[in-house]
């Protein structure tokens, strides 16, 4: 399924442009490095999602555009940061900020992207918009520590998992969508009512994210990517849960030891289809969509909520 943004193409062009003024530097390599940030930026979601709640729930103004320039800001220092820990030389398709400048330069890279997120809204006392989206920060830092913790023993449960991805993947997308609600209804309400769809849309997200490791489609990320970097993701989950005490044991010895067989890694994941992993995390993806939906439809009808309709389906139905 595609997706049309078009709805905010005009604030999407304004929103690149404060975007862009917020990390510039005076510091030459810093300056060098942010216009190469800027360059290799992803399909900015999260920006459209501040834009959209903002535009559903009021009317698009400065602190909006302030708003989905901090998310992207703390999304990006997120990324920076991750690929040092993971010594990832790869980011959607581009060399890593890490790859090109290694770990202190690449670290000091997304301190400052913090920093300049941070007076973005203090410069403009936007107290409540950066209480908001700084919670994401801490959230997203306590679900990364999570799966760190429960990796290493390989035994996490479906509610530890949901744990993680409700604070490591789907903090700031809820944060996003209540803090764009926020910026133009100024009603805590209405920006909590938001958090909870963003929720539920980055839940399905990431579940969406999982189910790639096991598809046959070119999504950017090797099939079994999660497999060798011993992640337990939804169908896995499952999969350990339902079956016998010999399968099990096979399993975990694999994720363990030969993670980085390519046979091994496809007898996970047969085992993963044919345990029915694939269908329980598709159910439970399709639960969390339609969760969010709920919630939409308690707004009046429009063209904005509509076009938020089409990007939560986009986001369960992409092929990307």
């Amino acid at each position: 399924m595609s997706f049309s943004a078009d709805i905010i193409a005009d604030e999407l062009k304004v929103f690149e442009s404060v975007f862009k003024d917020s990390v510039k530097s005076n510091v030459p390599l810093l300056d060098r490095i942010m216009r190469y940030v800027v360059k290799t930026k992803g399909k900015q979601l999260r920006p459209m999602f501040v834009l959209l709640s903002a535009k559903l729930t009021g009317t698009i103004n400065e602190s909006t555009y302030r708003a989905a320039s901090l998310v992207e800001l703390l999304h990006t220092a997120s990324l920076v940061h991750d690929d040092v820990v993971d010594e990832s030389m790869e980011r959607r398709g581009f060399f890593s900020v890490y790859a090109l400048w290694k770990a202190k330069i690449s670290v000091l890279v997304g301190d400052y992207l913090l920093a300049k997120g941070l007076l973005l809204s203090l410069d403009h006392n936007e107290y409540t918009i950066l209480q908001i989206l700084s919670q994401a920060v801490k959230q997203m830092s306590e679900g990364e520590l999570l799966q760190m913790e429960k990796s290493r023993s390989l035994n996490i449960s479906e509610d530890v998992y949901f744990d993680i991805i409700r604070n490591k993947t789907a903090s700031l997308l809820a944060r996003a969508c209540s803090a764009g609600a926020y910026s133009s209804s100024h009603d805590l309400q209405i920006a909590e009512k938001m958090r909870q769809f963003g929720e539920s849309v980055g839940i399905a997200f990431q579940i969406k994210d999982d189910l790639f490791d096991y598809g046959d489609a070119d999504v950017g990320k090797p099939t079994g990517n999660d497999i060798k970097e011993k992640k337990l993701t939804l169908p896995l989950i499952y999969t350990l849960q339902h079956a016998d005490r010999k399968l099990k044991r096979e399993l975990i010895y694999i994720i363990k030891n030969q993670n980085r067989i390519k046979e091994k890694v496809s007898f996970i994941i047969d085992a993963v289809k044919d345990s029915g992993g694939i269908k329980y995390a598709s159910e439970k993806m399709l639960n969390y969509r339609d969760n969010a939906l709920a919630i939409l439809n308690e707004f009046e009808d429009s063209a904005v909520k509509t076009t938020l309709t089409d990007l939560v389906k986009y986001t369960t139905d992409r092929n990307k």
